[in-house]
């Protein structure tokens, strides 16, 4: 952006502000059966000349029925302007269609539903693709939907929908996660845990971890049933030290089918210190990840930045209560996921529930 400023002969600040109002665009693709803008030079040199048709043709390995169809639609041999046929090329070439977006239409109105919701693009557009399979009218890219929302002149959707997005903003950028560590006594590793836990063939193993609020002083709970990705969330109104969150989490796990109730995988944060009270109060086993090695609980760290949606970093956690932690789960239970061949988490439990 600093070369393209120097330049143009402006401050890259203003570079930058283009390209994010109106997104990166590709220059178009020249096809070699059209004429390019070489070509019109060498055409514009030619007419000045007083060559004939046939011979700038030869020159440019052209027929001389395309030098003269050039040269007649662009204002003929004396008017004849390179740069202005290169111009009226480009326009003609754009060849705009009409927008899939149309404001007021059952797809539109469908689209902005679901953002409303909190539902991610992609999941808009799949979920469509299954619910109305035998009817194009009513399905859309998710590429599409972003282009709506952020190119301006392509726009079909409010702008203020936006906000809806996870990241509320149009270029994604990397947000390292920390880790609470902690020295825990008689921690299970997690090559321990059992092989059905592992290839999620069973429901009723979970994954857990905290997200933590400003200054550290606040956090909310986070359970993932790695089978199902059901997610439930603690309130932690009174503090995260190692017996609140053992406190919180033996209500919320007890509050499951015993069916559902097999093992729980945790990072080494010393929150999860009283693991073994836990286990004796709930029956459920508690596995730790490796060091450093997040990914170990992979359905758990994606849940966590899906709720930095409704939980942004910097604010203060507390202030949320037990019922808006449970509106916000049920959101998320209620999107379709990728992972669930677009089923929806809470659709999935039913199922084995049934």
């Amino acid at each position: 952006m600093v070369e393209v400023a120097s330049a143009v002969g402006c401050h890259f600040n203003m570079i930058y502000k283009l390209i994010r109002r109106h997104g990166r665009r590709r220059p178009r693709s020249h096809n070699p059966l059209r004429l390019s803008l070489d070509e019109r030079e060498e055409i514009s040199r030619g007419l000045l000349s007083k060559e004939s048709m046939s011979s700038i043709g030869r020159v440019l390995g052209r027929h001389r029925s395309t030098i003269s169809r050039e040269v007649k639609a662009n204002r003929g041999r004396e008017r004849y302007r390179a740069w202005r046929a290169e111009e009226r090329a480009e326009v003609l070439g754009a060849r705009p269609r009409p927008r899939k977006l149309e404001p007021g239409s059952p797809l539109s109105k469908a689209v902005e539903e679901k953002l409303i919701e909190n539902w991610s693009p992609e999941q808009i557009a799949k979920r469509l693709r299954e619910e109305h399979p035998d009817n194009p009218a009513m399905q859309v890219s998710h590429e599409t939907i972003y282009k709506a929302l952020y190119i301006q002149g392509r726009g079909a959707l409010r702008k203020e929908l936006a906000k809806h997005l996870r990241t509320q903003r149009t270029q994604r950028q990397p947000r390292p996660r920390a880790q609470l560590r902690g020295s825990i006594p008689d921690l299970v590793e997690i090559s321990q845990r059992p092989p059905e836990a592992e290839d999620r063939a069973v429901p009723g193993h979970w994954e857990g971890d905290l997200i933590i609020g400003k200054g550290n002083k606040s956090a909310i709970g986070t359970l993932v049933e790695r089978k199902t990705r059901f997610v439930m969330l603690l309130h932690l109104a009174d503090g995260r030290t190692a017996e609140h969150v053992r406190v919180a989490l033996t209500k919320k796990i007890q509050e499951l089918p015993d069916h559902l109730r097999r093992s729980l995988t945790w990072d080494r944060g010393k929150e999860m210190s009283q693991h073994a009270q836990f286990t004796v109060d709930t029956g459920v086993r508690v596995f730790f990840c490796d060091p450093h090695s997040p990914w170990q609980r992979g359905s758990n760290e994606n849940t966590n930045g899906l709720l930095r949606q409704y939980f942004p970093k910097g604010e203060d956690l507390s202030q949320y209560s037990a019922q808006h932690l449970d509106f916000v789960a049920n959101q998320l239970n209620g999107r379709p996921r990728q992972t669930l061949g677009w089923k929806k988490p809470c659709e999935v439990l039913n199922e084995l529930l049934r």
